[in-house]
Parts: structure tokens; C-alpha cells; sequence
């Protein structure tokens, strides 16, 4: 196909820049620059049993296999990422992290046998205000590319929750208890769950949507979150 010649002209007027760096060196086909995806820092997670998001649920709730696919620190790429996906609307950049969150899974056995896909879901007024939920975006492009069935309405959020900053993992915890409500038991009976997320730092959070899952018959489950953060 013959290149279009305004292509220039609208990259002057309107640059497509790189959310992670900013840089406006990158084709306007591309979600981040080359730079920014040779430098995302990856966990290596997904192929080790006990890694550290797996020893974060160890005696408080079964966990088949965990995984976290990169590190998040503040002031970093991810952080640029993160803020891109969760308040502007950067639905792109949530499916290509999706993917290449897929793509890990694929490279491993730990997460075979996964038979659904479960964003963890966001309160209704929250979802409404940012346009979408992130988790949700996330499983979208792990679906791309695991070939999975995305199930956003198997459980609800029914309460708001107190922000979780600043609070230890125990006032976490207590914080999120009785948020979470299984909407449709039958749709993930008897299925090794996905849930996705997309920054796990206590796991409160996975933790009381994940004890709630689980109340469905014969389920099995795994996490799979696009960050760690780094303590």
C-alpha cells in the first residue's frame, strides 16, 4: 500500500506520542515505542512456583498458580502506563498489555487448564465515571491471544470501598470484606478461574473477590495481575 502523503502533516498538527515516554518517534499503528517495550520490567513470575504474589495468599485462600507480569514502582514507566489506562481512557494500551500478559501465560504450564477469564470488577459509579473497567480491558487482551471467554457479569461489586492508601494489609482486608457478591454461580461452576487485575500490592483486594469465587461449586482458582508493586 502506497504510504499517505498527509501522514506527515498529521503528525505535526496532532503527534501520536509514546504514553510511556513521550517520545513522538513511533508509528501511529504503534501503543508504545520500541524503547519503552524494551525497557518494561518484566517479573518472571509466571514460570516460577513460590514467587511472590503466589506467597502473598499462602494460608489465607487456595491458589492454584499466581503471577504478576511486571514490576511497578512509583515514579517509573509502569506508573506513566497505569495512569494512561486507568484516567486517560487509554483503552489500547490496556489491550496491548493484555496481550503481552497473554503471551507470558502462553510460555507456561503452571496456568494450564484455564478455562475463564474474570476482571476483577469495579464499583458501578467508579466504572461509570472512568468509561471502563481496566481489569476488564486487560482480559480483552488476553483473550486475543489465549482464545478465552471474558465473564464480567459472574460477580459484582455491591459497596463502594474507603480508598486502600495508606492502610496495612489487615485494615485492607477488613476494608473490602462483604464488597464482593456472586452474580451467577453456574457461569464458572466446575472452571479453573483467571482473575485478573491490573496492580496487586497486598492482595485485600484479589483476596475477598477471589474467597467469593471460590464459594462456586467444584471452582479452582488462579490470579493474574499486569503488576507487582515493589515494596
Amino acid at each position: 500500500m502506497l504510504k499517505n502523503p498527509l501522514h506527515p502533516l498529521l503528525h505535526l498538527f496532532i503527534p501520536h506520542c509514546c504514553p510511556g515516554c513521550g517520545s513522538d518517534i513511533m508509528s501511529r499503528q504503534q501503543v508504545l515505542c520500541m524503547h519503552c517495550i524494551n525497557q518494561l520490567p518484566v517479573t518472571g513470575f509466571h514460570d516460577h512456583a513460590g514467587n511472590p504474589v503466589e506467597k502473598i495468599f499462602w494460608g489465607r485462600m487456595p491458589v492454584t498458580s499466581a503471577a504478576s507480569y511486571l514490576y511497578f514502582s512509583k515514579d517509573s514507566l509502569l506508573q506513566h502506563i497505569v495512569h494512561e489506562l486507568k484516567y486517560k481512557g487509554n483503552k489500547e494500551l490496556g489491550l496491548f498489555m493484555g496481550r503481552k500478559m497473554g503471551a507470558a501465560l502462553l510460555q507456561t504450564h503452571r496456568f494450564s487448564g484455564i478455562g475463564v477469564l474474570v476482571p476483577l470488577p469495579l464499583f458501578k459509579a467508579r466504572e461509570r465515571k472512568r468509561g471502563y473497567n481496566q481489569a476488564q480491558v486487560l482480559c480483552q487482551g488476553m483473550a486475543q491471544v489465549l482464545s478465552l471467554p471474558v465473564l464480567d457479569k459472574a460477580i459484582g461489586r455491591q459497596q463502594s470501598s474507603e480508598t486502600q492508601t495508606n492502610k496495612n494489609r489487615i485494615n485492607r482486608w477488613l476494608n473490602m470484606q462483604g464488597k464482593f457478591e456472586l452474580q451467577d454461580p453456574n457461569a464458572i461452576a466446575g472452571k479453573h478461574i483467571l482473575l485478573v487485575d491490573d496492580v496487586i500490592t497486598t492482595g485485600a483486594t484479589l483476596e475477598a473477590c477471589g474467597q467469593e469465587l471460590l464459594t462456586a461449586p467444584g471452582t479452582r482458582l488462579s490470579i493474574m495481575t499486569m503488576a507487582y508493586t515493589v515494596k
